[in-house]
Parts: C-alpha cells; sequence; structure tokens
C-alpha cells in the first residue's frame, strides 16, 4: 500500500468542448456550455436547455463500423479514453495489465429508450430481431469492457452505479488496485450521455433551472442537465518516473459515505464525514486545503448543506477557502460530473488558478462562502479535495496534491 499515485493524462468530452484544453481554457474565461436542447423534444417539459456535447463527432475516435453498435455513453467514455491515453503519451504495446475503472448515472439508458421507441412504433417485439446493435448495448459493463477490449486491456473491468458521484467512486477505487499493486495504470473517471429519462426526471422533480444554473446564489432555482466524460490515466509514481511522463497532479486518498437519511436529499452530517474521511485518508492537516471543487448543482437544499458541510469541518476557515461550481458552465453531467470536476482539480494544481462559479449575482447568508464569483482566479494550489454527492445518499470526496519529489 505505499505505492504513489499520479495523474499523467486527461480526456474530455463536454458541453464546453473536446479535450481538455478546449475545456479548461473556456471554464478560466467563465464561458457557459448551455443552450437550447437539440437531441430530444422539449416541447412538453418545463425547461428547455441542457449542456451537450454538440462539438463530439464520434467518427473522429471510432471506426464507422463499430458507431451503430455503441451507445452515446460507450461513444463518449471510449473518445475521452482515446484523449487521455494518447494525452499520457502511452505506448500500448508495453502496458501490462491495464485496468479500467468507470462510473455511470444512466449508463446505456438511452438504448432501452430506443428499443421502447421501437416496440410501440411497430407495435411488438418482433421488430426487434433487425436491431441487434440496440441489444448489445443495454449492459452497463458494455462501456468499459468496450475500451478494455478495444486496446487488450485485461486488468480490472469495472463500473460503479452510484449516480452523481460515480466518477469520484471509481477515481477512488482506480487509486487503490494501484496502491494494491494490482495494476501500474488505470483510465479511471465517468461518463453519462443525454437523455430523455433524467432531463424528465429532474423537470418532475422541479429541480431544474429555467434558464441558468446559479450554484450559491440567493436567487438559484436548481442544476442544468447535461452529459459527457472525463478520463484520468492514474499511473503508479514509480511506472511514471520510469517512463518519463508528464505528471498532473498526485492522488492523495479519498472518502466515501453513505447517509443513509433520504433517497435524494443530502445530509450535512453525511457530507461532512465524508471530507473528514477524505482527509484523514490523505494525510493532510485542514489548513493545507487551497481550493474544494464543490459538487454545487445549484438547488436551494444542496448548496446549502454543502456550504454548513465546509463550515463545519473547517471551522471560520471555510468562509475563505476558496469553492467553485464548475456546474455553472457545464450543467449536471450526472455520472461524469465527479470526473469533469477531477480533471478540474488536477488542472488547478498544476497551473494554480481557480476557475469560477459563474451567473453569481445575490449573495445568500446560508452560503457565505468564497465561492470564486464570476471570475478565474490565480492563486497557489498545493492541495485541492473535489465534492461529490449523490441520490442514495452516495457521497465522494477525492483528495489531490502538486507532485513533489521526496
Amino acid at each position: 500500500m505505499n505505492k504513489r499515485v499520479v495523474i499523467t493524462g486527461l480526456g474530455v468530452i463536454s458541453s464546453l468542448g473536446v479535450g481538455w484544453k478546449n475545456f479548461w481554457d473556456n471554464l478560466l474565461l467563465g464561458k457557459s456550455g448551455i443552450s437550447e436542447i437539440s437531441s430530444i423534444d422539449t416541447s412538453k417539459h418545463f425547461t428547455h436547455k441542457g449542456g451537450e456535447a454538440r462539438n463530439f463527432k464520434p467518427e473522429a475516435f471510432i471506426e464507422k463500423a463499430s458507431i451503430p453498435y455503441l451507445s452515446r455513453a460507450t461513444q463518449l467514455a471510449f473518445a475521452a479514453s482515446k484523449l487521455a491515453l494518447n494525452d499520457a503519451a502511452l505506448n500500448l504495446d508495453e502496458c501490462d495489465h491495464v485496468s479500467v475503472c468507470l462510473g455511470t448515472t444512466n449508463g446505456s439508458t438511452q438504448s432501452i429508450e430506443h428499443i421502447n421507441d421501437v416496440i410501440t412504433s411497430t407495435n411488438g417485439f418482433k421488430k426487434l430481431e433487425t436491431h441487434n446493435e440496440l441489444i448489445c448495448q443495454i449492459p452497463t459493463n458494455s462501456t468499459p469492457a468496450f475500451i478494455s477490449k478495444t486496446f487488450n486491456f485485461n486488468g480490472t473491468s469495472v463500473i460503479f452505479s452510484t449516480a452523481c458521484a460515480a466518477g469520484n467512486y471509481a477515481i477512488g477505487y482506480g487509486y487503490d488496485v494501484i496502491k494494491l499493486g494490482r495494476s501500474d495504470i488505470v483510465l479511471a473517471g465517468g461518463f453519462d450521455p443525454f437523455i430523455r429519462f433524467a432531463f424528465t426526471g429532474f423537470n418532475q422533480f422541479s429541480a431544474v433551472a429555467p434558464d441558468t444554473c446559479r450554484p450559491f446564489d440567493k436567487n438559484r432555482k436548481g442544476m442544468i442537465v447535461a452529459e459527457g466524460a472525463g478520463i484520468l490515466i492514474l499511473e503508479s509514481l514509480e511506472n511514471a518516473l520510469e517512463r518519463n511522463a508528464h505528471i498532473y497532479a498526485e492522488v492523495l486518498g479519498y472518502g466515501l459515505s453513505c447517509d443513509a437519511f433520504h433517497m435524494t436529499a443530502s445530509s450535512v452530517d453525511g457530507i461532512a464525514t465524508c471530507i473528514k474521511k477524505a482527509i484523514q485518508e490523505a494525510g493532510i492537516t485542514l489548513e493545507s486545503v487551497d481550493y474544494i471543487s464543490a459538487h454545487g448543482t445549484g438547488t436551494l437544499t444542496n448548496d446549502k448543506n454543502e456550504c454548513a458541510a465546509i463550515k463545519e469541518v473547517f471551522g471560520p476557515r471555510g468562509k475563505s477557502i476558496p469553492v467553485s461550481a464548475i456546474k455553472s458552465m457545464i450543467g449536471h453531467a450526472m455520472g461524469a460530473a465527479s470526473a469533469l470536476e477531477a480533471v478540474t482539480c488536477a488542472l488547478a494544481v498544476k497551473n494554480d488558478i481557480i476557475p469560477p462559479t459563474i451567473n453569481f449575482e445575490t449573495p445568500d447568508a446560508e452560503c457565505d462562502i468564497d465561492c470564486v464569483p464570476n471570475q478565474a482566479r490565480a492563486q497557489v494550489v498545493n492541495v485541492a479535495i473535489n465534492n461529490s454527492y449523490a441520490f442514495g445518499g452516495n457521497n465522494a470526496c477525492v483528495v489531490f496534491s502538486k507532485y513533489k519529489q521526496d
């Protein structure tokens, strides 16, 4: 368990662009990836905006003949994986026992929606016999399986379905896989496509903002549903140094907790417990945390509870630690959310710049934190923590730091 784990590659598909550089540049500029939804009919819904990855072209990453057999979910995850592998400059012919650890909320639910459309349009199941490609897409584990098969990775292949914290769960598990010596290289992260099921569900909860996501703002009205994929190449430090790899950041540890409180609402105690566990696992002090990437959905309850938990953990300093919510720019990409935020933490640590929380106008006394309003901030970031919370009370927090030689 004494292996150190570093990040050597990043892959991003998001509403703010394809590739980590486009994503990062647009984050720092405070741009919004939110637009009118084009992939589904929203005429019968309360809201009509979302964070679609409009610049994503699957044919740029996947052989044309394979595309019909891959769900949108797998297409997103595979493309982000390919970007991350290229960024890490790995020679795959020399890589042995590579693992794939991914997280998702909905997986390939979109394929089930398509099957339902086929059944209802043909008044029966007979037509499905000519739609084998849809059947192949249904299993949630088909995504990591396809990635492993394509690249001939024979290490662990696993999927987590812990909703909107799934990306962080996968990163934490990938960290353990390396610490335990089971792999020297792990593709870890999360993915989710834009689907009717999620968009309709959150609309029915009245949890979706009609126009703009405003985390921590007094007039916040909810989240914005989005899609995307974020993949990190985790690598043992020994392996990374041996091949002279570029290192973005080091993963120091993570914390998990389950609220056992409510199916949808978060618990202040549960969030605080999760953060405390992560800090203890990482072996750092409260004073060493320079930046918190918030779950920050823009809903009334989540933002209030997250702020209360931060202040409970950090005391008076909780009001002054920079805490930004990139969901204000990219929307809530479900299982991909915390993975994209993990990419953000790695880049903030590497570049000493903190992205903003945009759309912030009116302070809220219950969210009296430093949310880095509207403008990116140049500041030394030695340690960043990434918060994520999910339906069912699943909480995950991962700690990142600058890589420093012993």
